[in-house]
């Protein structure tokens, strides 16, 4: 099902919630932190330019001319087949365990790899030279009889393994006559007999991911898209913390030679909303309830002060940004960057983010622990800022870096927080209160309405115009598609209809989607923004375009990898991929898209 895409985009992720990586198409572990996902890349050679003989794990068989790649159905456990040109062949089992052990989720920053010889007799060559200090360093290794110990920074690895240890530390290639097993964690002795334990141990993963799988409430049509992006959506999930990162890598550029380098991996409240919005369409509570306490936490520290765009997975705010002089970049487009001086922006629009998903904890009786009478008078210190900066300058929902306006957007998320406290308040009783933030969200909508409206006159006996992306100008942006979303608007609204109509002449290219064609800090855009061509998707179903639009679906499905999964972006010219790597936001399209285009399951004969 994949399109023109980006050779080296081509990844697959496993990982459990603890720790990912990111698998090539020929089976060598690309990408991959420690001791988080926000941490040290290990593994590095995506962003090595052409250097692929350090920060990597892979597996060479002699002679391979193929490879074949395909998750076991309904897990992130993948399996790469690597065939030589002389018949023989391997397969490639690679996971990350996790399942419940001794009453705890076992999530250990590890990774378990599994060799087998499936055809002829197959010689491989074992490179594991993992890197550390951001591509700096070569790891250090001492060794035992059946182990390596790498010494990454303040972090130690121990590879346990039934292979001979001594052709791993030579690189020189043997014949693979029996199963290989590989487990790459913590510096602990590994107990009990390895290949029966990492056997066990993917058994025991499987049977997780398959069992969450089956709890999900998925649409009748594209169910196997929708299923996949919602695991990738699970493991960009920290559980420790319930943070939920954008992306599980940085600095891939969002076009070639940009410098539109930017790490992703941090827990960004507008991200994040949107994607427990996705899961929680599915079914997924355990993702909402454990970034809702990532939330709370949120909240508290920020002792009803301003809330930052995004935090560390940890909720820490200093995200300070430095680039990685060591490694060349993806493609040797670097700067390869580490931190995001985003998180010292002011971007409005994260009150009503905090507050749309909290507000489901009064609501939902499925959660294990519902929202109080205390909860409701912290997420009010979030609403009382969202009404004070409703119609003040921010740096917007595009993070720009050397202007600020009063964004539309931001205003209308301000207005969302105000109007769900109000229902909350309703729902609790609290009718004093609920009178006050309705009183407040009428006041925003107001503002928004006589402040954002660009009137054109009278066009064909109709009301002309449309709103703009702020109201200081009259440039548009795709994020004025989500005022039905929101509930701004209803879809039939005249002002929503004539706005998605100026929306869709000045930003659609052919069958895609850019957030805006005005120049930006870096030039003017180059790519299609994937979440944006999903928005036009949406909209075209509610302006009754239906068949357009489910289309245009699928068109956005067959530029998805192999793995069935989008990056950031893609050049509305040739369908490349561009952008971090797999972006949440995407594969919340996806999920919203199907949703919203699947016919009913009452419908199925």
């Amino acid at each position: 099902m994949a399109g023109s895409v980006t050779p080296d985009l081509e990844l697959w992720p496993i990982g459990n919630c603890q720790v990912s990586a990111l698998i090539d198409r020929e089976g060598a572990v690309a990408w991959a932190c420690v001791p988080r996902v926000d941490g040290d890349p290990v593994f590095c050679s995506l962003l090595n330019g052409t250097n692929r003989e350090a920060g990597v794990w892979r597996f060479e068989l002699v002679g391979q001319v193929s490879a074949h790649q395909e998750y076991i159905r309904n897990s992130p456990i993948l399996v790469t087949r690597l065939e030589a040109e002389d018949g023989s062949a391997v397969e490639i089992l690679d996971f990350c365990p996790r399942y419940e052990r001794k009453g705890r989720m076992y999530r250990p920053v590890a990774i378990g790899r599994i060799v087998r010889p499936v055809a002829g007799n197959p010689r491989i060559r074992v490179v594991l030279r993992p890197l550390h200090g951001y591509g700096a360093h070569v790891a250090e290794t001492t060794h035992g009889t059946n182990h390596i110990r790498y010494q990454v920074g303040p972090h130690t690895l121990r590879l346990s393994t039934d292979a001979p240890v001594g052709y791993i530390l030579e690189q020189r290639t043997f014949r693979v006559e029996g199963d290989l097993h590989f487990f790459l964690g913590p510096d602990e002795p590994f107990t009990g007999n390895l290949r029966e334990e990492i056997r066990r141990m993917e058994q025991a993963t499987r049977k997780y991911w398959q069992h969450w799988v089956r709890s999900l409430a998925t649409p009748f049509q594209w169910q196997e898209e929708v299923i996949r992006c919602a695991i990738t959506l699970k493991l960009c999930q920290h559980e420790e913390t319930g943070a939920i990162v954008a992306a599980l890598t940085t600095s891939i550029p969002e076009a070639p030679n940009s410098e539109r380098n930017w790490d992703y991996r941090y827990c960004w409240i507008r991200d994040s909303y949107y994607t427990v919005q996705a899961l929680n369409r599915l079914g997924a509570l355990d993702v909402l309830e454990k970034y809702l306490a990532y939330l709370r936490n949120i909240i508290d520290n920020a002792e009803g002060g301003q809330i930052q765009p995004l935090y560390s997975v940890m909720g820490e705010c200093e995200l300070d940004e430095t680039t990685a002089a060591w490694l060349a970049g993806y493609r040797g487009m670097g700067p390869v960057r580490r931190g995001n001086a985003a998180y010292k922006q002011i971007q409005h629009d994260c009150y009503g983010q905090i507050v749309l998903p909290t507000v489901q904890g009064f609501l939902d009786h499925r959660l294990l622990r519902m929202a109080d009478d205390r909860d409701f008078e912290s997420l009010e210190q979030v609403g009382e800022m969202a009404w004070a900066m409703h119609d003040q300058p921010d740096a917007g929902l595009w993070e720009f870096r050397t202007r600020q306006e009063v964004h539309t957007y931001s205003a209308v998320m301000s207005w969302a927080a105000c109007d769900r406290l109000a229902m909350a308040a309703e729902w609790l009783g609290k009718d004093d209160r609920a009178a006050l933030w309705r009183a407040r969200a009428d006041a925003i909508r107001d503002k928004i309405e006589a402040e954002a409206w660009v009137d054109s006159g009278v066009e064909n006996g109709e009301e002309g115009g449309h709103y703009g992306a702020s109201f200081e100008s009259d440039y548009l942006d795709a994020s004025l598609l989500q005022m039905v979303e929101l509930r701004f608007l209803a879809p039939d609204n005249p002002r929503f209809l004539s706005t998605f109509a100026a929306v869709e002449k000045q930003l659609r290219r052919g069958d895609f989607m850019l957030r805006y064609a005005a120049e930006d800090d870096f030039g003017t855009p180059e790519t299609a923004f994937n979440v944006c061509t999903f928005w036009l998707i949406e909209a075209l179903h509610l302006a009754g375009r239906s068949d357009e639009a489910r289309r245009l679906f699928e068109t956005m499905l067959s530029h998805t990898t192999r793995s069935g999964l989008l990056s950031e972006d893609l050049d509305y010219n040739n369908g490349e991929l561009w952008g971090n790597f797999p972006q949440t936001y995407s594969l919340v399209g996806v999920i919203n898209c199907a949703g919203l285009l699947s016919k009913p399951w009452s419908e199925v004969r």
